[in-house]
């Protein structure tokens, strides 16, 4: 199976630039592997909001999976260290504890996923995280996982000539 893995988070995004995105890339799927689908900062990416908007804007299904959303504690030790390669460690541990590899088939990514959480890039992520794995798991069973992570571009910076040294020739 050819699977399409991709991510996005929702912070740091307009409503616009979020379900175009998602719209750009074609997703038919969105799973919320987030903890807290309802907080207050979660703005127009609260579950309830996405079970709408997802049909009607881009055609996409939306489900939740709490396997694969941190713990609190996990979340908590990481505010209070920054240490991302003990968040890591402690993060795949969890999964692994939870079983998540063999409870979720790649079956389930049979049209393009997203895995959808709140950081705005997915380097200090647990969305990269679970994608990597999952990568990891599926490629020797034969499947081909490609991950993309949706971000918005950054802008490019306008050239500016270099100016040349006085007594520098052309």
């Amino acid at each position: 199976m050819n699977i399409r893995l991709l991510t996005i988070g929702f912070t740091q995004k307009s409503a616009e630039q979020f379900f175009g995105l998602l719209a750009g890339a074609a997703v038919a799927h969105v799973l919320d592997i987030r903890e807290n689908r309802s907080g207050q900062l979660s703005g127009f990416a609260k579950e309830q909001d996405l079970r709408y908007f997802l049909p009607r804007l881009i055609g996409a299904e939306y489900d939740i999976e709490p396997l694969l959303a941190p713990s609190p504690e996990i979340r908590d030790a990481y505010k209070a260290t920054k240490d991302w390669a003990a968040y890591e460690r402690s993060f795949m541990a969890m999964i692994d504890d939870r079983r998540a590899g063999d409870l979720i088939q790649p079956e389930r990514f049979d049209r393009p996923t997203a895995l959808l959480c709140s950081e705005p890039t997915p380097e200090k992520c647990h969305r990269r995280l679970v994608a990597e794995y999952f990568a990891a798991r599926w490629r020797p069973l034969g499947h081909t996982v490609e991950i993309e992570h949706l971000v918005i571009p950054k802008p490019k910076k306008p050239r500016t000539p270099r100016m040349k040294p006085a007594g520098e020739s052309p």
